[in-house]
This record gives C-alpha cells, structure tokens and sequence, in this order.
C-alpha cells in the first residue's frame, strides 16, 4: 500500500479536528447538566445559572478559551423534533407590495389582476409578480402598468414610459428587498427573543422564510413577535452629561427602597458588580470607571456594592479617561453598559413605581439592538428624547424611499439614505436643531437601538449620509433596517410546526436507542460472518461514525430524528464497501493467491464498484439536499457526509489494519468454515428465467397501480394543507368514538388515525384549510378541544400541531416530483457516462421505477390496514429516493461486474446471457450479505425508532428488499433483451482493453 504515512496523517488529523468540534457539545452538555443538578427542578433557577455563567470560560485548551455561550454555539444542534418547539414558514405578502407600490389605485382590471394572480399563485410555480403581469396583460386593460407606478417615491425607477418589462424589473427587485428586509427585522426579533441556536433563512427561489426556534413554547408570543410590523422610528435624544444626575438619583432611590425591603447583604452573581466598592460614595463616578478587581475584592465587599448602588453594580456609567487621567462622562446619547445577562434586571429597576416616578415624561431609556464586536457580553443603554403628549418620535420610517450601503470620501462604510418630499422637510428641522445642540438622532426598530449618530449640519434636500464605527457588515444591517421602515408589505406564517418537549424528549430516547441497538448489531454481525476481518470492518464503521459525528459539529448541522435514522443507515451502508472488499478477497483467495496479494488485488478491483455504488448514493443525496427542507435536510445532509466518511474509512483505515497485521506475521480471515463457501458457486439461471420474474413484477406492479389510481394514498398535511395535531390521552381510546366527535365539533370530515400506542392519537383536518390568520388557528383548535373534551373520563393533551397553508402544500408536493424525476434523471445520466451504453441507463431506469412504483402501491394497499402511519409526506420523498439510490447502488456493482467479464479477452465470443448471468452471480454474494447487513439496522430503526419515522423507516426497509430483486431479477436481465441478445463488446471500453490485450 502506498502513501501509508499520509494516510496516518490524514487519520491522526481528521481525529484531532473531529475530537474537537465534538467537545464544545461534550462542555456545553457538562455546563448543563450542573445546572439542573443546582436547579433541582426550578427552571428560573436553572436560567439564571446558565445566565451566570454565559460568559465564563468553561473550556481552555490552552492557547484558547471558550466561553460557555461559545460552546453553545458550537456544538451539536437539536432538532424541534428531537428538542422540542416551534417551526414556522413566513410568506411575504407580495400581492400587498403590488398594491402599495401603486398606492392601492381602485382600477377594476388591476385590482382583479392582483386577486387572480393570487388564486393562481396557489397551483403554479410562477412567482406572483409574473402571474400579475400576465393577468394584467390578459385583462385587456388600456392603462399602461407604469402608469400605476410612476410615482414620486418611485420616480428614480419607474416614469410614466416605461414598459411592462421595466414595471416587472422593477416590481421584482422590490419583491427581492421585501424579503431580505423582511429576513432582517424577523432575524433581529429572533436574536430579542433568546432563542438557543435559531435557525432563519430564506427559501430560495420563493417569497418565504424559514424560522427554527428550538425549546420555544410560547407559541403566542412567538406568532405575534414574527407577524408584527416593522416599526422604524426616529427620536431626539438626551446627553449623558444631562442624563448622568438622574442615574445617580434612581441609584440612591434604589438603595433606599432596597434597604428596607431587605436590609441584610446579601452576595450576588452580577459580572458588573466587580468593582472596588471599598471607596467612598463621594467618588462615585471615579470608582465606577476604575476597572475591576474581582481577584481582591472580597466577596462582602462585592456584595456591598450591590447593596449601596443597586443600578449602578449592573449598570457601568459611559465614561472614558480624561487628559489629566481622571475619569469623565462621555457626551453623547449613550448613558450605560450592562451585562447581557443583567438587562432584564436593569428593566426591572427602572420599571419599578417610586423610579418611573422621577423618570421625567420626556425620557425613554433604549437597549442597542446587539453588544459591540468588541464587547459580545455588554449591551449599550441610551436616553431618547419622545416628543409630543404621546411621547411620539419626531419622524417615522415611512419617510424613507432609500437605502444603501456605501463608502464615504475616506473609504470608511457609511449609509446613504433618502427621504420623500414630506419627510425632507421635516428631516431639515430635526437635523437644525440637532446640530445647534450638538445632539444625535437615535434610529430605532422595534423599541432598539440600532444606531443613535451625531449630528454635524443641518440636512436640507433628505439625503444624509449614517456613518460611524461601522464595519461593511454594520451598514449592509443598517441599510436594510432603513428600508424596512418603509416595507410596503407583511408578512404571514402559512407553515407552522409544534413539537412539545415530552414528544421531543420520546424522539430522542428512540432515536438514541435505535442507534446505539443497530451499532452494536452491525459489529455482531461483522465478525460473525467475515471472522477477523470482521474486526477491522467493526474498526472502520467506529471511526466512521465518529468522523461523521465530528464533521456534523464542525458543520453546526442540526441533528434531527430523520439525520438520526441518516447514521443509522450509514451505519448499514459504511460495510458495504467492507463486503465488497472481502468478497473480492475471498474471489483472490480462491484463486490461490498469498493473503498479501490477495488483499491488494482484492481492493484494487473492488474500487470501481465502490466508487460508483457510492457516487450515486450521492447523488441522490445532493438532490434531497436542494429540494428538501427541515428534518429531510438533515437527513440529506447527514447521508452525504457518511457517504463520503464510509468511503475513507472502509478504503484506508480497514486498509491500514490490514497492513498492519501482514506486516507482523498475524493471521488474517476472511471467512468461518461455515460462511466461507457461501454463494461461491451459485450458478442460478437469472437471464433464463427472466421472463417468469418479469411475468411476477409486471402482475405485481398493476396491483400496485389499481390501487394507487382507485384507493389512492392517504397524504400527509405537508402535501395537502390543512392542520394535523398528535394528542396523548391519559388511557385508551375508541377511533370511531373520537373521530364522530370531531366530526360533528368541525362540521366535516376528520382522518383520525392512531399514533405510537393505543392512547395516542394523530387528528388532521381541513377546516379553515385557506386560513392561516391567528384567529383562524384559535377556532380550529376550540373546536378540536371541544371534540376532545366529548370522549368521556378520558383528559387529553396535545404533543404537537402543524399547519400547512394550500399554496406551501403545492410547492412541497411540486418539490417532490421534481426531486423523483430528477434524480431518476441524474442516475440514468451518470451510468450512461460511467458505462457508455445506453442499455445500462435504461436498465437502471426500469428498475427503478419498477420499485418505486411497488413501494407507493404498498403504501396505498396497506394504508389502514398496518398499525402505524403510511401518509404520503416529504418523509417518504427521502425514503423512496432513498431506496432509488440503493436500488442503483445494487445495480451498478452488477454492471461493473459485467463491465469486467466484458473486456476480458475473446470476451465477445461468449454468449452475451451467460455473462450476463455470471456477473449477478459472482456478486449474488455481495448483494446478499449487504442487503441483510442493511435490512437488520433497518428493523432495528423500525421496531425501536419511534412513531414519527416508522413509516419512514418502513419504507426504506421495503424498499430494500424490493431494490435487491430489481437489481438481480430486472436491471441486468433487462439490459440483455434491451441489446437484443447482441453482444456489448463493441463499448468504447472494451474496446480500449481489446487493444491493450493485442498489444
């Protein structure tokens, strides 16, 4: 074997990096688990040490030190079906921005257009802003488009000649800034709502937004938080100088207040209270600004400090050091510092009676959206300025026409903003009067601060340019806050999913236990059959699990119970390779080839099946990749990676630990006496008998598709809208029962359907299917409970809902097509380039429609009648293209077989049948041996998986034992009579061995 010390290398290095990404999870965990052995139970306690300690260092390597917070970021992420929580989709509501943009003009035709293209949007992939044009266009309406949006907010894009392709430029573009403004300030209301690792992005491709928010179970807030309107204002603001003197007063308030609420001292945790409180009061603002001395303050002393300066031992004045040295307040808007954690606790001070009575009307203290790059544990307080009997600011956002990041004279990042006509000439007397006084302007979102600049002149035509101690960064967020004042649009949840933490905490204990059962499965099993060799596979398939574990925390994937089922397969998939391997040994061996040779030649030939049996895995996985989302996505994900970790593991490390033993003389088996003989000579007349097989799939395959197109499938919520619950029941229920009782609560059909256990049940309806309003949500859940409460001495609770708008549904149904055709296509495409004959493609094709077709007619067939859910879902998309790749991944280890006995010398004098027929039986062997390996993880997954991936795990399970018949009974046969019994030795390839040969 060559290059074995990079090998080593590659080994050592890989562990190391793998090691270290898997640690902040292992010190996040520990960190954790203190803390509920400190809160015993109290979940505010338990907080508020976490809090403690956010910003603490809790893992030092040496030359560097992480924080707890840095750890949390770093490791391992739950999924909501593994944690807990929520998911919601937001949909921009672009059919507003059409109408805003035009200033909501009454015309008929434009306005039917608008509803049209709406109902449209519903069943087509066109985004509305097309479908909108072509309405328009289709109406017979004379009005020019731009005539709508020449407007003067508009005019630098939009005049009244422009055309409809210019108003549809345009109206995308503004489309475009509606969701990425959007993404801005839902993002910004995420980070405010102290979600642990949220996940936000946008779908690509559509007007709609993703958001993950882990361990959340205030769904109210959350739904009001995310479909509230940005609200961008602008306030005059107070100085510190100004500011400092009533700091200073609700500090003394506090103390006194304090005092005779508790007068004894008491220790506290605050970070801020670390000062020297061993000096007098009389300096105060001195003894603030000294620095701190947490190392020889006692712990009296500190807790002193809490005691005679309240606010001030979690609020540090702004200040800065002096020519003379000595500490002074710094002018301008900003009045404090506090540690991220002691924010609510300044809130709470401040918010107390006897404070906010000496808090002037005219004041409004303010928190900065985010700390500092150079401070990420302190948060900056201002002091605005509300003008006015309602303590108004002095100008809104809707002024605003632009944005846009930009670099001043000096290349430093500045924002350019401008406003309308109205607003410039307010902005004029603001900026005035600003500049008289030497003040700032604080610009605020959602009740922060995101940027509070001084001002120099006064600003006469609305154009004004932010700058700052910003980085490129800073004025891209600024920039998009700007124009987010002005979001001529809303923005609607029409997916949304609730997992609540005992059904998370039930998914992670299956999950958990099917992995760690099917591990210890697939190593029995290895050195069961293959002896020592077996112990070298088991070697491999550990440190591909810990690669592929290690890789996923360097990654920050999410773990979910569908990425969970992804290791587990991998786990079945990682010996593939293995098998492939030893089999070919075995072939060497039998041969009467020494074990070194036979090790060599062994993996030399078996790399071409390896590598394509593997490529198209991948493939597959890359497809799920892009069309999938949420939990598919991680099982995309997780499949990839260990695709790519079995792959280095079964070629290298099993390698090396056979080098290793060659290299000292020790024993090497392949096989038991009773197992090494197995399939050896097989000689079974596949190609002979093809018809007969062909006969059973062809009689199968119609009873499959009589009852797709007659009883068809029972389809999840995800593919056909409307609102699914899970509801636990304290003790077991009749169906029926419930199922008349939800009936008669909604007033129309209710599917019903048991989950997991007898007690458990899965309610899907479509009432209010087109409805996705929060009143819409209300209703349907009253009546659910109303139909709940009917089932006699029987209480109930709901473990999860979800909520699939009709048009999502569309799109996921659409995605799921595509992605099945598409990957047919890809796979038939790479074996057409991989083996240059059409006939393998077409092959490979009909046998992977044929099981695609038998897995969605079981799925009809057995739907009710099985005690577990068989919907239709993008759970079972994953599954069956799954199954298609492994299908394939059968198939092209017999076609590389035959690809092999084809270029061997006077090769095409043999009949083409009889070669045919030995390839699938010289790797009968192999294809056997993995289909079990991956049937016992599979059974392993389906009995002790959990109810929410059963029918997943099902279909898979299925869909392998299908695979392996296709791919010995149909793809190769098939390529015979697709060639018409003419020999292939004509390929391109064996035509280049033919040549070797000659030569």
């Amino acid at each position: 074997m060559q290059s074995k010390g990079l090998i080593k290398f590659l080994v050592i290095v890989i562990s190391i990096a793998c090691l270290y990404s898997l640690s902040f999870t292992f010190f996040a965990r520990k960190v954790e688990k203190d803390a509920a052995a400190y809160a015993q139970g109290d979940m505010a306690k338990e907080k508020a040490y976490l809090d403690s300690i956010a910003g603490e260092t809790v893992f030092n390597i040496g030359v560097a030190k992480f924080t707890y917070r840095e750890c949390k970021a770093n490791e391992i992420a739950l999924g909501l079906d593994l944690k807990g929580g929520m998911n919601v989709t937001m949909e921009i509501s672009l059919d507003e921005l059409i109408r805003n943009l035009a200033n909501n003009p009454k015309d008929e035709k434009f306005n039917a257009a608008v509803e049209n293209a709406v109902a449209k949007s519903k069943t087509s992939n066109k985004s509305i802003v097309d479908l909108f044009i072509q309405e328009y266009k289709e109406s017979g309406a004379t009005t020019p488009l731009a005539s709508f949006y020449a407007t003067k907010d508009n005019e630098s894009s939009i005049n009244a000649n422009s055309n409809d392709g210019d108003v549809k430029n345009f109206l995308s573009k503004e489309a475009d800034n509606a969701i990425q403004n959007s993404y801005k300030v839902l993002r910004t209301r995420i980070d405010k709502f102290g979600v642990t690792s949220p996940n936000i992005q946008i779908q690509q491709g559509t007007n709609r937004i993703l958001v993950e928010l882990p361990g959340v179970n205030d769904q109210e807030r959350v739904r009001k938080l995310l479909q509230g309107s940005a609200k961008l204002e602008f306030y005059e603001t107070h100085n510190n100088l100004q500011v400092y003197g009533l700091l200073e007063n609700i500090n003394s308030t506090l103390a006194s207040s304090l005092k005779s609420e508790k007068p004894a001292v008491t220790a506290t945790s605050d970070s801020t209270a670390t000062q020297d409180s061993t000096k007098s009061d009389d300096n105060l603002l001195a003894n603030l600004g000294a620095g701190t001395k947490t190392n020889t303050d006692s712990a009296a002393a500190i807790a002193q400090m809490g005691v005679d300066n309240p606010l001030f031992s979690i609020l540090m004045p702004a200040t800065y050091v002096g020519q003379d040295g000595q500490q002074q307040l710094a002018p301008g808007a900003l009045v404090g510092y506090s540690n991220l954690k002691d924010t609510a606790k300044v809130n709470a001070y401040l918010a107390r009676p006897e404070i906010k009575s000496i808090i002037p009307g005219n004041l409004k203290f303010l928190w900065s959206v985010k700390p500092e790059q150079k401070s990420p544990n302190i948060l900056s307080l201002y002091a605005i300025r509300p003008v006015g009997t309602d303590n108004a600011p002095v100008l809104t956002g809707d002024v605003i026409t632009d944005a846009r990041d930009n670099f001043d004279q000096n290349n430093r990042p500045v924002v350019s903003m401008e406003m309308n006509t109205a607003g410039a000439r307010e902005w004029r007397k603001i900026t005035a009067k600003a500049a008289v006084n030497n003040e700032s302007i604080a610009i605020v979102l959602d009740g922060v601060v995101y940027s509070a600049p001084g001002v120099n002149e006064e600003i006469p035509n609305g154009s004004s340019q932010i700058s700052g101690n910003f980085t490129i960064e800073d004025t891209k967020d600024l920039a998009n806050v700007l124009k987010a004042g002005r979001l001529p649009t809303t923005a609607k949840i029409v997916e949304e999913a609730i997992v609540g933490p005992s059904l998370g905490q039930a998914a992670i204990d299956a999950g958990v236990n099917s992995a760690i059962i099917a591990f210890v499965v697939v190593l029995i099993f290895m050195v069961a059959y293959y002896n020592r060799a077996g112990i070298a596979a088991d070697i491999a398939v550990i440190f591909n699990v810990f690669f592929l574990m290690g890789i996923l925390a360097s990654l920050n994937a999410v773990l979910t119970l569908p990425g969970i089922a992804g290791i587990v397969l991998t786990m079945g998939t990682a010996v593939d390779a293995n098998v492939l391997i030893y089999e070919r040994i075995r072939e060497e061996l039998g041969l009467g080839k020494s074990m070194r040779q036979a090790v060599a030649d062994g993996y030399k030939h078996a790399m071409p099946s390896i590598l394509d049996s593997q490529i198209t895995t991948f493939l597959v996985g890359l497809v799920l990749f892009f069309f999938g989302s949420g939990p598919i996505l991680g099982f995309a994900t997780t499949l990839m990676i260990g695709i790519v970790t079995s792959l280095f593991t079964a070629i290298f490390i099993s390698r090396l630990i056979f080098e290793y033993m060659l290299d000292r003389d020790m024993k090497i088996s392949v096989s038991y006496p009773w197992s090494a003989n197995t399939l050896k000579n097989a000689n079974f007349p596949f190609v002979k008998k093809r018809k007969v097989t062909y006969i059973i799939s062809l009689v199968v395959s119609a009873i499959c598709l009589i009852s797709i197109f007659t009883k068809g499938f029972s389809l999840g919520v995800d593919f056909q809208g409307g609102r699914t619950y899970t509801v636990r029941f304290e003790q077991p229920v009749d169906l029926e029962e419930v199922r008349k009782n939800l009936d008669d609560a909604f007033e129309s059909t209710t599917e019903v359907k048991t989950f997991g256990s007898a007690n458990q049940v899965r309610v899907t309806t479509t009432y209010h299917i087109s409805e996705t309003s929060d009143q819409a949500d209300k209703e349907v859940l009253d009546k659910l409970n109303a139909g709940l409460d009917k089932v006699q001495s029987n209480k109930h609770e709901i473990l999860s809902s979800q909520k699939v708008g009709p048009t999502i549904a569309n799109d996921i149904k659409s995605r799921a097509i595509y992605s099945a055709i598409f990957s047919i296509l890809i796979i038939a495409v790479y074996i057409l380039i991989r083996f240059r004959k059409w006939q393998y493609s077409a092959g490979a094709a009909i046998s992977t429609i044929h099981d695609a077709i038998i897995l969605l007619g079981l799925f009809s067939i057995l739907d009710g009648i099985v005690p577990f859910s068989l919907d239709i879902d993008q759970h079972f998309v994953a599954a069956i293209l799954t199954v298609i790749a492994y299908s394939v991944n059968d198939t092209v280890v017999v076609f590389d077989r035959l690809r092999e006995f084809l270029g061997k010398p006077n090769a095409h004098k043999e009949d083409l049948g009889e070669t045919i027929n030995h390839a699938i039986n010289s790797t009968l062997s192999r294809t056997i041996i993995t289909s079990l390996t991956i049937i016992f993880v599979l059974a392993v997954l389906f009995i002790f998986g959990g109810e929410v991936i059963r029918g997943f795990s099902f279909a898979i399970l299925v869909g392998v034992v299908v695979g392996t018949y296709s791919s010995i009974f149909l793809a190769a046969p098939s390529v015979y009579d697709l060639s018409k019994g003419k020999h292939l030795a004509d390929a391109p390839e064996t035509k280049k061995e033919k040549a070797k040969v000659i030569a």
